[in-house]
């Protein structure tokens, strides 16, 4: 069952909280998160991308970022721009975009709940990004961002949250650059922390959304500090890792599609040609098209929109993961027909994230950068639950969550 702590979390004051959270580390590059904090001393980039302290070019692996990274953290603690809360508390972390509004608990997580995998995974992780994570974790000895996990929504901890927000005024309430509207709460009655706790240890699963990477290395430095402690009794703070958890039932994954350089040698007719061997290829003309039931698929080729239906025989709806239109198409067009094998390295194919919408496609095929694009209809909750519980493992790029959370709300120490 679920392991849900409180923690004594580092929050920034508030005058400040709008400038000092940012977007998670992995979605910025180096020269992105320079551009972003710059003339902003409070950003928390300074922690979570160091390197832009640094000559430009620094190799972001380097140790010496490492330890600019800690260094920045206890500037951040000695200037006051993060204060220690003096007792534990769980926290709601709430996200508001396009009028729909999300709700999350935040609570440390159990490193066993991960190495015995009530943590459930649906993506592979990469042993370098594990390490940089690790690494950062090590030096700073902190949680600074937290992991994105949901769960099977629970009704009893749904109406405590919505007891508390309709109550209670958020400790932040800001907005964005993107328009999304963050606002953040305290728990601090302990009659309601411990039945939460309680709450969450009757459920069987959590399930990592987003944040594979961080999840995997935080409780890859809680099993090394384990070891490494010859007094160790499984109360250790390390023992946790920062996470907020979102029921499932408020959460919807958006689209990840795809664009590819070339054909393969095919024209456009011929390519075409072999798509109806598979699918029911109808032209949509010059509007966009976005599709809208399951093994149904866009496609922008020559300036034109068409829509791809997968026919009966093609795909098992039986099978976890073939049934997931990401499978039917790479192994129906992107393997078979254009030759690609290997998404996660091959260098003719990209992938593009719903966020920036359909527009973003046309726009990569007629710059010339792309020959064709492809739409695909988003992944379920019911799919993601359905893979990890299986123990099976989701093809790259598979899904996408949005709002991604913002990091800085709250820190989490190790010791």
């Amino acid at each position: 069952m679920a392991i849900l702590k409180s923690f004594k979390g580092l929050r920034p004051p508030v005058e400040i909280i709008k400038n000092l959270a940012s977007r998670p580390y992995d979605v910025l590059s180096s020269n992105e998160a320079r551009t972003e904090a710059k003339g902003n001393i409070y950003s928390l980039l300074h922690i979570t991308k160091p390197e832009i302290d640094l000559p430009e070019g620094t190799d972001e692996h380097e140790s010496i970022v490492y330890k600019k990274a800690k260094d920045n953290f206890q500037i951040f603690i000695k200037n006051g721009w993060f204060v220690p809360d003096k007792n534990e508390h769980l926290y709601i972390y709430a996200q508001t975009m396009n009028g729909k509004t999300q709700y999350g608990i935040v609570g440390c997580a159990g490193v066993d709940d991960y190495l015995n995998n009530i943590i459930k995974k649906h993506e592979l992780t990469r042993k370098d990004k594990e390490e940089d994570r690790m690494k950062h974790i090590r030096i700073t000895n902190a949680n600074i961002e937290p992991v994105f996990f949901t769960y099977r929504a629970v009704n009893e901890i749904d109406n405590i949250v919505e007891t508390i927000v309709k109550n209670e005024k958020p400790g932040y309430d800001f907005t964005t650059t993107d328009k999304v509207v963050h606002h953040f709460w305290v728990i601090s009655e302990e009659k309601i922390i411990k039945r939460i706790i309680e709450l969450f240890a009757n459920i069987p699963n959590t399930y990592v959304a987003d944040g594979h990477h961080r999840t995997a290395a935080a409780a890859l430095v809680g099993k090394e500090k384990r070891l490494q402690n010859q007094n160790y009794n499984g109360n250790e703070e390390y023992n946790y890792f920062m996470a907020v958890h979102f029921p499932d039932n408020q959460l919807s994954i958006i689209d990840y599609n795809r664009v590819v350089k070339d054909l393969n040698e095919l024209s456009s007719s011929e390519f075409i040609e072999k798509l109806k061997n598979k699918f029911t290829v109808t032209y949509g003309g010059k509007d966009v098209y976005k599709p809208n039931y399951l093994h149904n698929f866009g496609m922008y080729l020559d300036g034109k929109w068409y829509s791809l239906t997968a026919k009966q025989g093609t795909y098992n709806n039986n099978d976890p993961i073939e049934v997931l239109d990401v499978t039917v198409l790479s192994k129906l067009v992107l393997d078979e027909i254009l030759g690609i094998k290997d998404l996660r390295t091959n260098k003719r194919i990209d992938f593009v994230g719903g966020i920036r919408g359909l527009g973003e496609l046309s726009k990569r095929v007629d710059s010339g950068e792309m020959k064709v694009a492809f739409a695909l209809y988003p992944v379920s909750m019911k799919q993601l639950f359905n893979i990890a519980d299986s123990g099976n493992i989701m093809p790259p790029k598979t899904t996408w969550f949005e709002p991604k959370l913002r990091s800085g709300l709250v820190v989490h120490l190790l010791d």
